[in-house]
């Protein structure tokens, strides 16, 4: 069983490469407002999970299918239903039935490494987590769920269904203000809920060494994209002021947190010194973009 399902998990985690790959390119584009290329980070992950999708003549797997790939047709009613498959090591798929002894003795093997150090990865993860949590027992309430502790270098928020907003004893209370608007941000957007989901499918993923440049690249947008939510309703003033509190948190990294200073911090303050805010028309016109991007990266080729 392990067997089928890594080679599903390979396939998958070969098309999520290259849907990553284009929302890498994609977000050297300067002019892409950061939120959209946060929302773009849901391609590869859908991709990563995923091994099926509907067949689309303007999936961008239509343009490679003919070469590279073989599709397997799982749904033949409209919409219809298809999985990519880039082995190509089986002659049919339900159950799965390999070309060579060899591939399925590989395979055998090879499932069982991957699933061992998935585990191990996950569950690692898992008590880092809560290592962190035992480590921020003593913290001192300022107000509502936000507490100050001396124990971290950089502001951050921590926990999912109750998250609490940490602030280190050093920062400034000039800075406060606005690391609890920034914080409240990621809270709105339950940011912590996805920091979770990325680590596990890293986890899954944990041999292809792209799934761990996506997930270095995906913390770095959200907290670009948490500065430009920031940002719209800031003043020039406040901008700088801004800017000036990112570069006192900047230590701060850490995997299950949105922290404050988590995120490249010279690119952090450029993107928030340039930031023009977008009129309702540009507004509309990447959203159109963005919903392109996904239909053809998240749609599958048609037989």
């Amino acid at each position: 069983m392990f067997a089928e399902i890594f080679y599903w998990v390979l396939n998958i985690s070969i098309i999520g490469s290259g849907a990553g790959l284009v929302v890498l390119i994609l977000r050297r584009v300067k002019k892409l407002p950061r939120f959209a290329v946060y929302l773009l980070w849901v391609i590869p992950l859908l991709r990563l999970w995923i091994p099926f999708g509907i067949a689309n003549q303007y999936s961008l797997l239509s343009l490679v299918s003919k070469f590279t790939t073989r599709t397997v047709v799982i749904w033949e009613e409209v919409p219809r239903v298809t999985m990519s498959n880039f082995i190509m090591g089986a002659n049919s798929y339900f159950p799965i039935k390999y070309k060579t002894n060899l591939i399925e003795s590989i395979l055998g093997v090879a499932s069982v490494v991957w699933i061992i150090v998935a585990v191990a990865a996950v569950l690692t993860s898992i008590m880092l987590y809560f290592f962190t949590r035992s480590e921020l027992r003593s913290l001192e309430l300022i107000r509502d769920n936000i507490y100050k502790s001396n124990k971290i270098t950089s502001p951050a928020v921590y926990g999912i269904i109750h998250p609490k907003i940490i602030i280190p004893e050093v920062i400034t209370e000039g800075d406060i203000n606005y690391i609890i608007i920034h914080e409240e941000v990621h809270i709105w957007r339950k940011d912590n809920l996805f920091r979770v989901i990325a680590v596990i499918t890293a986890c899954v993923h944990w041999f292809n060494p792209l799934s761990w440049v996506f997930l270095k690249c995906f913390f770095e947008d959200m907290e670009l994209a948490c500065d430009a939510k920031v940002l719209k309703n800031l003043e020039e003033r406040q901008t700088k002021e801004y800017a000036s509190a990112i570069l006192a948190c900047a230590a701060g990294r850490t995997f299950f947190s949105s922290a404050f200073g988590g995120a490249r911090t010279r690119l952090r303050i450029e993107n928030v010194l340039s930031y023009n805010k977008l009129t309702m028309m540009s507004t509309l016109c990447f959203a159109a973009l963005v919903a392109a991007i996904m239909v053809a990266l998240i749609t599958n080729a048609t037989i």
